[in-house]
Order: structure tokens, then sequence, then C-alpha cells
């Protein structure tokens, strides 16, 4: 966005990533700016504790999206920040995870900038990595994953899940599926059909990185279950492949390394 044009308004949108929920996982800009800024625009996925570091007094804007109940269609919210930046607001609009990952932030920069609004990307942890450096499970490992691959496990207004099945069924790749707790059953079907196996280790995380982060460790043929058992709350993640088969020994290497309280979690 640095070849920007001049901009029609004294205002600026910054496209914060607010990580996976951890506040000591922002990067130091994103913290400037969220202290710094007239209006705070955010997403339901924006973990208490980072909203906890605003200001009070500035000014909140809950734009979230929950599956079926949007607080404000994306056309709108892409509209808003237009309005906000020409009244000339400093505005830090604050998205859970990275804003260029599944957070639609190119959408918003493009509307942005047609509209002649200065505009910058504020990068932040996306949820995969958050989740592999809360559970220790790597998303590549020499000998058990060559590739990492980001899906979205959802579409918007419930549209048919039409991703690439074949090529994503590959043992020798690590896929992490983003939204796809509704669908996971499908996924978990789909991907067997093109000949996934079926006892491929899967691990579903909710709230990486969070005081309230669960874990569910099962294999492609029974995940969509256990989740459903376990009714994890979204944000919920699924790491899928050989490398979550490192997992166990992992956990016990650090409750043997380790002492005191929070190391039930790894057990």
């Amino acid at each position: 966005m640095k070849d920007a044009s001049p901009t029609q308004s004294h205002g600026q949108v910054f496209l914060i990533g607010a990580g996976p929920g951890d506040p000591e996982l922002l990067t130091v800009k994103a913290l400037r700016l969220i202290r710094s800024a007239d209006v705070v625009v955010f997403d339901r996925l924006v973990s208490p504790e980072i909203m906890a570091l605003i200001p009070q007094g500035t000014k909140l804007i809950d734009v979230g999206k929950m599956p079926k109940c949007h607080k404000m269609a994306q056309g709108d919210i892409n509209a808003l920040l237009v309005s906000l930046a020409r009244q000339g607001q400093t505005v830090a609009r604050l998205k859970g995870g990275d804003p260029l990952i599944f957070g639609r932030g190119s959408e918003e920069a493009e509307e942005l900038y047609a509209a002649g609004v200065a505009v910058e990307y504020v990068p932040g942890i996306t949820a995969a990595q958050g989740a592999a450096s809360s559970t220790g499970v790597p998303l590549t490992h020499r000998g058990l994953a060559t590739g990492v691959r980001y899906v979205t496990g959802h579409r918007a207004k419930d549209a048919l899940l039409d991703l690439d099945w074949a090529s994503l069924a590959s043992a020798e790749t690590t896929l992490v599926v983003y939204m796809g707790a509704s669908n996971i059953a499908e996924i978990s079907m789909r991907l067997q059909a093109e000949g996934m196996a079926p006892d491929i280790p899967v691990m579903a995380i909710a709230s990486a990185t969070t005081p309230r982060e669960e874990r569910v460790i099962g294999t492609l043929a029974d995940i969509a279950g256990q989740v459903e058992a376990m009714m994890l709350e979204a944000p919920v993640l699924f790491i899928i492949g050989q490398v979550v088969s490192l997992y166990d020994g992992i956990a016990i290497a650090r409750a043997m390394a380790c002492e005191g309280p929070g190391m039930a979690a790894y057990a």
C-alpha cells in the first residue's frame, strides 16, 4: 500500500492483525496503533485480553460475524471504514490472526484505496502459528511433512465447500483448516474419499494461546464426533497430518521438564 496515490481525507485506516489471542504475541507496532487510534473497529475473534489493552475513551465498534448472524455485512464494514477516515479519524481495524489470511483485509484495503483513503497493513501471527507454538506441534517436520497448506472450512452464505479435495489429501503435507468446526464431518469424509488414511492424526484447538484453550486429539475418522462431544467453542482450528503424532512425546517431555500450574494442559 506504500504506492497509494495522495489521499482525499486526513484520516487513515490500519488493518491490524491481533494474533491468535495472547496479548504478548501482538507486534509492538500493533500495540502502539491500537493505543493511539481514535476508533477501533473489531472482529468477534479478537480476544478479550487484546481488547483490554485499548485505552478507555476510545470509540469501539463491534462488526463481528457469527455463522448466520452478521452484525454488519462486509460491504457495510467497508463503507464504515471509509466514512470514519473521511471524518479525519485514525482507525484501527482490528482482526483476529493476520488480516491477509482469511481476514478479508485485502477486500477492505481495495475499497479504502479506491476511496482515496490512506491504508496500511500491520501483520499478526496467524492462528495456525499460534496453535503450533502453544501445543508444540510443528506445522512442518523433517520426515513427516514437507509443506503446509491453509484452507477455509466455511463458505460465505453456507455455499458449497468446493475445495480441491484431491490435492489436499496428501500424506506429506500438513493441512490446517480454519473455520471448519461446523463442516469437519464433511471435510473428513471428502479427504478420505480422495485417499487420505482414516487413521491420520488430527488435532482440534479452540481459542489457541488463550486461557480458554482446549485441545482434542483424534484421527481423521473420529475427529468430527470428538469435537461434537466436547462442544468446542469457536474459534476452532484443525491441524491434519502426521505432525500431530508428535504431540504426546512433546507433552510428556514438557511435563517432565517443568513444574507448577498449567502443565495439566499438556497431559
